[in-house]
């Protein structure tokens, strides 16, 4: 699939994988950022892009960043937004995480959407599971 990328700033770099059959690609941190404990941030990316209609862009914490205690928030991006590309982060640790440009900041992930047509029913079918939830079906 092509993906038409926009730089929108002098150090945007376009987005990449890190291997030949990686699910999803890097994307790159345009300023240095220092991230304090229990903080969220909005990082910059500099990219703007243009997905083909009935695809969508969603973030992934990079394995790196999650565990060290950063990870994302929100994360969908739909194929008719052509604004920057931000990504919202959260410093789930005690210490203050440091973001310099360049840096890897998160995954993207192309993936199909499938739209639902919702139907109003008086009921659902019964399951074994029913409407257990946190563990219902055990921990092992």
């Amino acid at each position: 699939m092509k993906v038409k990328i926009k730089l929108l700033h002098q150090d945007a770099k376009i987005p990449k994988y890190a291997s030949e059959e990686a699910a999803g690609f890097d994307i790159y941190a345009i300023e240095d950022r220092i991230i304090n404990p229990n903080k969220v941030a909005i990082l910059p990316t500099g990219i703007s892009l243009e997905l083909e209609k009935g695809f969508c862009l969603q973030f992934w914490d990079r394995g790196g960043m999650g565990v060290k205690g950063i990870h994302h928030f929100a994360g969908l991006t739909d194929s008719d937004y052509r604004g920057e590309l931000k990504v919202i982060v959260f410093n789930s640790t005690l210490d203050p995480y440091k973001i310099e440009k360049g840096d890897r900041i998160i995954q993207g992930v192309i993936l199909p959407v499938i739209s639902a047509e919702f139907e109003e029913v008086e009921s659902l079918s019964e399951t074994k599971r029913g409407e257990g939830r946190f563990h219902s079906t055990g921990k092992k």
